[in-house]
């Protein structure tokens, strides 16, 4: 049984799937993925992110892409007042549902020195400025650093909303985010018994603030992981068990939980049912 669902969340765009990316987007639909979105990280891959939204949506029978651009706070040190510019002639230029993936992260220690992480705040308040002038919702990446975010949220008096992208805070941060407006992005770490405080979130929350992304090729649902290698790559085609690992952990109807998060994607990108 397959249900209309929706890749929030994907680096389909990376040279991981250059060789087989056609195959994979055909497999991907098989699968029921109807939508994904192709996030941007650094503005050296924006081309290439414009290039493979253009090739996926000239095929039959694939998932339909969106873009959403954005400079990641993970590649700080890459990033120049410069690619802001070149984000904002994107965003004029192209037709983007989100501006992502932006936002804040701490989890290397180089990055809590107090100039890099001035810097990562820099970034992030620009790129808000960006989405409000643009009207558009923001893919947030958050690690380590949930209060500062939403303090910046709150300070920017942020009110477009989007997804906070493979949610790692707790249930009390998790609400903080449904408040302005955030649905909660859930990728397959859902499918980890050992997660706990992750299912502990969607429990406590419910479905109905909840969005399913792959991350791809990243985040690799656990019944997809092989163990033999240290790293399995992630592909849209793996979206149903990230369902069936969340159905699992809310108790819930496949087919009913999937309806409610198509219809929670689209509110959480602004997009038309």
């Amino acid at each position: 049984m397959s249900y209309s669902l929706f890749d929030t969340h994907t680096h389909f765009d990376v040279p991981d799937f250059d060789s087989d990316r056609e195959q994979l987007a055909y497999a991907a639909k098989a699968m029921g993925v109807e939508r994904l979105i192709l996030i941007g990280f650094v503005q050296s891959r924006f081309q290439d992110l414009l290039h493979s939204q253009r090739f996926l949506n000239q095929l039959q029978d694939v998932p339909r892409s969106y873009l959403a651009p954005g400079l990641h706070p993970f590649y700080i040190e890459q990033h120049q007042s410069s690619h802001l510019a070149d984000l904002e002639a994107l965003l004029s230029t192209e037709d983007c549902v989100a501006i992502g993936e932006i936002g804040l992260d701490t989890f290397l220690k180089q990055h809590k020195q107090d100039a890099i992480f001035q810097k990562q705040q820099h970034f992030f308040v620009a790129q808000l400025e960006l989405a409000q002038q643009f009207d558009k919702p923001v893919l947030l990446h958050i690690r380590k650093s949930h209060a500062e975010t939403l303090a910046i949220l709150k300070r920017q008096q942020f009110r477009l909303g989007g997804i906070a992208h493979a949610f790692s805070g707790g249930i009390e941060e998790a609400k903080a985010f449904i408040k302005l407006g955030f649905k909660i992005g859930v990728t397959g770490q859902i499918t980890n018994p050992n997660a706990k405080k992750l299912h502990a979130v969607v429990q406590e929350i419910g479905p109905e603030h909840l969005v399913l992304e792959t991350d791809c090729p990243d985040m690799t649902p656990l019944c997809c992981q092989i163990s033999t290698q240290h790293r399995t790559r992630n592909t849209p085609a793996n979206l149903p068990y990230v369902l069936q690992g969340l159905a699992q952990s809310l108790a819930m109807d496949q087919g009913q939980l999937a309806e409610q998060l198509w219809k929670n994607s689209h509110q959480a990108l602004h997009l038309a049912l």
